[in-house]
């Protein structure tokens, strides 16, 4: 088997589910990149160097072979590119996965513009007996298709797959200290809501709490959780660090007790929530991201709290979650290596490369075949609405 991976840029997160495919497939996998990446992240550490790879083509430098790979391979992902890239080979039939985080991250009710419904119709729609099937990277994906009734009943759970690193049981014990230590990581924009972190950590601390928040990152909010924290005379409790490299930010996960995810639902996927749980944090998280519905069990490897409009009572939920691990290191100890084993077992770069190929071959050879979960199973449509009461039980 053949499968070609097009996408914008390669990615740190997208490297590990290539290398598999690569054990896999050998000179039988290409992945194609057809962007420059974006400034602010490669000052995140996010840049790789495409041709330090033997299995990556760079579109611009060889488009023909590019056409050529995308034309005949038996299989094909695409990522976040044009759909004109793969317009030839839909209209072929042939064996398709698209790749998608949300559509209507501001808003579902952007469906219904005529335009764009139609274009909507035009690129994904007619396409609903061919073999195109859609990988859903965030689990409010399917809501967004099915306004436009696509892919029926051919929407699998997928997301992002950063590298699985495997500690002993020493490496992930957090021993129980008088001080515990949250952590959050990512870009200080808007929808990242780093802010309630912030305002959580106010409302631990007048609860008596000992606990030390690290914030780890920058953005066009930066100035004003500064401000927010120096007003609050929160500076002994909060530190607010620049970027660091994925390596570095893996390392303060494992050495962190809780790990904060506070995004909105513009949050696609998430994969810090990947890495965290893969460090054994103990972890808090948003409904709202698209990462959480697929990875965590409420109260079981972690705790999710509901997306609430108003900031104070977000704040408040957030913060009682934060209260009730602070309060038991039996529950974050168990919590924390629960995450880790679903990442070790099922989300994880190696079973999504196996199910993947399996499922391909199937298709390829007339067949079929079935998960119960994880990816590559049946991706349900759960609307954004749930993230405001969201409990996975």
């Amino acid at each position: 088997m053949t499968l070609t991976f097009i996408t914008n840029y390669l990615t740190h997160h997208q490297l590990p589910f290539a290398y598999e495919m690569e054990k896999h497939l050998g000179s039988g996998f290409r992945m194609i990149v057809t962007n420059v990446m974006e400034e602010e992240r490669i000052r995140m550490g996010w840049a790789l160097d495409p041709h330090l790879f033997d299995f990556v083509v760079v579109f611009d430098e060889q488009p023909e072979e590019s056409k050529r790979l995308v034309r005949e391979s038996d299989a094909l992902i695409c990522g976040s590119t044009h759909v004109s890239y793969i317009q030839e080979r839909l209209d072929a039939k042939k064996l398709t996965f698209r790749y998608f985080e949300r559509l209507y991250k501001t808003g579902r009710i952007h469906a219904f513009a005529p335009r764009g419904y139609l274009r909507k119709w035009q690129e994904h729609t007619r396409y609903a007996k061919d073999p195109v099937y859609l990988l859903c990277a965030g689990a409010y994906v399917p809501a967004d298709f099915s306004l436009f009734c696509a892919y029926p009943g051919k929407m699998l759970k997928w997301g992002y797959f950063p590298e699985t690193l495997t500690y002993s049981e020493e490496e992930l014990y957090r021993p129980e200290r008088k001080c515990v230590e949250i952590l959050w990581t990512g870009r200080m924009i808007d929808w990242k809501h780093a802010e309630d972190a912030v305002h959580a950590a106010m409302l631990l601390k007048d609860a008596g709490v000992s606990f030390h928040l690290t914030m780890v990152g920058e953005g066009d909010c930066l100035r004003d959780l500064k401000n927010e924290v120096a007003q609050s005379q929160m500076a002994g409790e909060i530190t607010l660090l620049p970027y660091e490299f994925p390596q570095e930010i893996r390392e303060r996960m494992r050495k962190s007790d809780i790990y904060l995810m506070t995004s909105n639902f513009e949050e696609g996927w998430g994969a810090v929530v990947n890495e965290a749980m893969n460090a054994g944090c103990a972890i808090v998280a948003s409904a709202a991201a698209g990462s959480v519905p697929y990875l965590i069990r409420d109260g079981q490897n972690g705790i999710v709290y509901p997306w609430i409009k108003d900031p104070a009572e977000r704040g408040k939920c957030l913060a009682n979650a934060i209260l009730l691990l602070a309060k038991d290191v039996k529950l974050r100890q168990q919590l924390g290596q629960a995450a880790y084993q679903i990442i070790q077992e099922l989300w994880n770069e190696q079973v999504a490369a196996e199910r993947f190929l399996e499922f391909s071959e199937a298709v390829l050879s007339g067949q079929s075949v079935s998960y119960e979960s994880g990816p590559m199973s049946p991706a349900e449509k759960i609307t954004p609405a749930k993230g405001y009461e969201y409990c996975a039980g």
